[in-house]
């Protein structure tokens, strides 16, 4: 029985592109040989830890989805305690609906580009492989504004008042001060 993870994890801000991309390769290779599958990765980037850990103030944030075994699961987590690159990392279960959500939602949207590229081929228009490209990079986009809204403090929004130039002109006097006679 296969179920639906995504995980998690914070990398030292002195690795290059070469040992992430090791890191994500021995992670889709654990996953593989135990039947399991990585659907998305989606890569922050360097950012701003909340906290120091092991005197590091930034990080380097990846995440991944992916259809596992629950038996796999601590294959990977051993892994990922192991290796001295990851500072922090969380595996966390995905709720189904929301997984079965958008799993109908990316089939829509292929089934629709695909609907397209027929017709712009018959049109002689735009390759498929454009219209798909396009697609994929909104859909990046917009999972990445998702997640940053949801992180966000809700703004505080102020009214502008219109200031005229005589307004702006002017400047109030001076607070008088008190004199204190002694007696």
């Amino acid at each position: 029985m296969t179920r639906d993870y995504e995980l998690g994890f914070i990398l030292t801000p002195e690795v290059n592109e070469e040992q992430t991309r090791t890191i994500q390769e021995r992670i889709e290779q654990i996953v593989t040989t135990h039947g399991g599958q990585v659907t998305r990765v989606n890569q922050w980037g360097r950012r701003r830890l909340a906290y120091p850990i092991e005197h590091h103030r930034d990080g380097f944030y990846v995440f991944v989805d992916m259809i596992l075994t629950p038996e796999s699961v601590s294959e990977l987590d051993r892994t990922l305690k192991v290796s001295e690159e990851v500072l922090r990392h969380l595996i966390t279960r995905r709720d189904p609906k929301l997984v079965q959500k958008e799993r109908e939602e990316r089939e829509e949207r292929e089934a629709r580009a695909a609907a397209q590229a027929a017709a712009a081929a018959e049109a002689g228009e735009k390759p498929a492989e454009e219209v798909v490209a396009e697609e994929v990079i909104t859909e990046e986009v917009v999972a990445e504004e998702v997640v940053t809204e949801a992180e966000a403090a809700p703004a505080v929004v102020e009214e502008e008042t219109a200031v005229s130039a005589a307004e702006e002109d002017y400047v109030p006097p001076a607070i008088p001060e008190e004199t204190v006679e002694e007696a």
